[in-house]
């Protein structure tokens, strides 16, 4: 039996005025940064929330969840955890009439939450708060036994992944500067809208949005379960007072705090006692992150550390707050001219505005985000159903030739499969060089590896011939779309989508009778 939100819910506001952290005491350098920015603070404090961009708080059925997230399936697990852990992150893609599209969606142990009205008010507690640097969480369900809270979808991993297990660059470290101040001013947020517990700090909670910007996963201010720990991780990251009596104060955040600041100074998970027995009067290079090359701020990278000792401290009265981190970490930002995601080397994400607010279909959502890389899979997974009656050839046609052009192909959907797409690209172009059979879908494929090649204009060609050979396919009308806003042409490539949109539901509705 499912629970109404508005019949078990009836909350106070939080407090304004109270930032929710104990006493704690900062050491000399960070209170002169507080001096010297405090126009920074004033800032933080006025700033809008999310703004526009950020949804409702909503309550979602168990169905459209289920529907999201292609049941639960293990190939749409985002967590680090694996999927017999009692608590999965899945992306999901909402099909109803709020088009949000992409969806983070936490799936607890069914004993995790046994409580209905418990659970739906602490997920409402999160789910009010809105800043720029949280993933903000947009609902909850808890129908019958199930508790699963939905969050804004990040799309460009984890800071562990980019810290640890990086496979084109590393983050650079004015990046690794510009994170370790956003997450500050989101904890900043937290505690100044009394939420100050952040449970299980780690590089893993820390997203990375379209735009290549640090945020804080919302998913951290509630605890996996109602009794259960509020740390998971290795007992050595552990606040100490958590390990000795299983205490968790605003000052245990601290303490992650500084786990996090090490990270981002090593380029690995070390523990703190480790860290801090590394340096030990020593110099700050011994700790830094081989990959950096030596491309940082001795300084500034000694100041961070401070910093990080000063969070580690074994008594929680002796670690700074997060007011003062903050203000401590401002003057240490540069390159702040410079966008997130080419600092993280990602590509830039774009958005082509749609004309009607109608729901999307998995392509057409891919196709409006821009996602280069869902167009890809989704191209991938449909395979070549749509040129069905392309190769209906007679005995007599199997000539060299056909069987050439056929192992032409084949090489560039290895070649596509692997994203290897200059190799996708150099084997399509010889099926299509030396055969006479006509297929959208190889033009398609092309399309769309051009477009991950940064040739728009290829890519724009490809899609128009994949068109003139199925003149109502509304994949090839989709992919000129995306080639047109990469040609910096957004208002065509709106015009192309929402004809794309529409020829789509022509076709499932033809289907239906």
């Amino acid at each position: 039996m499912g629970c109404c939100l508005s019949s078990l819910l009836q909350l106070k506001n939080p407090s304004a005025d109270d930032d929710g952290r104990g006493h704690a005491h900062a050491h000399a350098h960070a209170n002169n940064s507080i001096h010297q920015n405090h126009h920074h603070q004033n800032e933080v404090e006025a700033a809008p929330p999310t703004g526009d961009c950020a949804p409702s708080f909503l309550e979602f059925s168990f169905a459209d969840l289920k529907a999201a997230t292609n049941n639960f399936s293990s190939d749409h697990i985002v967590s680090e955890i694996c999927d017999k852990a009692s608590n999965v992150v899945y992306r999901g893609r909402l099909q109803t009439e709020n088009n949000l599209g992409c969806i983070a969606v936490k799936k607890f142990s069914k004993a995790a939450w046994p409580d209905a009205k418990q659970f739906a008010a602490e997920a409402y507690g999160v789910g009010k708060l809105r800043n720029k640097r949280l993933a903000n969480l947009i609902g909850f369900c808890c129908e019958g036994d199930e508790r699963l809270l939905v969050a804004e979808y990040m799309p460009n991993c984890t800071l562990a992944k980019h810290l640890f297990h990086w496979e084109k660059q590393t983050i650079e470290w004015a990046m690794r500067l510009r994170v370790a101040l956003y997450i500050a001013e989101a904890l900043e947020y937290c505690s100044q809208a009394a939420r100050p517990l952040y449970h299980d700090l780690n590089a893993d909670r820390v997203l990375f949005d379209e735009d290549g910007d640090p945020r804080l996963s919302c998913f951290g201010l509630m605890k996996n379960s109602m009794d259960g720990k509020s740390y998971s991780t290795n007992l050595a990251y552990t606040p100490p007072e958590y390990l000795k009596d299983g205490t968790v104060i605003p000052e245990s955040v601290i303490y992650s705090f500084g786990t996090i600041l090490l990270d981002l100074l090593s380029g690995k998970h070390v523990p703190p006692n480790q860290a801090l027995d590394m340096i030990g009067g020593k110099h700050i290079s011994l700790l830094m992150d081989s990959h950096l090359e030596g491309k940082f701020s001795t300084e500034e990278a000694t100041l961070v550390f401070e910093l990080a000792s000063q969070c580690l401290q074994y008594e929680p009265m002796d670690r700074p707050s997060i007011k003062e981190l903050v203000a401590a970490l401002v003057p240490l930002q540069n390159k702040c001219d410079i966008p997130s995601y080419e600092m993280l080397g990602i590509p830039k994400q774009e958005r082509i505005p749609l004309v009607s607010q109608q729901p999307l279909s998995q392509m057409g959502d891919a196709c409006a985000r821009v996602d280069l890389t869902a167009i890809h899979q989704l191209l991938l997974l449909s395979h070549y159903k749509d040129d069905d009656g392309s190769y209906e050839l007679s005995f007599q046609e199997w000539t060299q030739q056909i069987r050439d052009m056929l192992e032409a192909r084949k090489r560039g959907d290895i070649a596509f499969r692997d994203k290897d797409f200059e190799g996708a690209i150099d084997g399509y172009t010889t099926f299509i060089d030396v055969g006479n059979v006509l297929s959208p879908t190889v033009y398609a494929r092309r399309s769309i590896c051009h477009l991950l090649c940064d040739q728009p204009d290829f890519a724009l060609r490809d899609a128009m011939q994949a068109q003139l050979i199925h003149p109502e396919w509304h994949v090839a009308f989709y992919l000129q779309a995306v080639a047109l806003v990469k040609l910096g042409m957004p208002k065509d490539a709106a015009d192309m989508l929402n004809e794309a949109c529409t020829l789509e539901k022509k076709r499932h509705r033809g289907r239906a009778y």
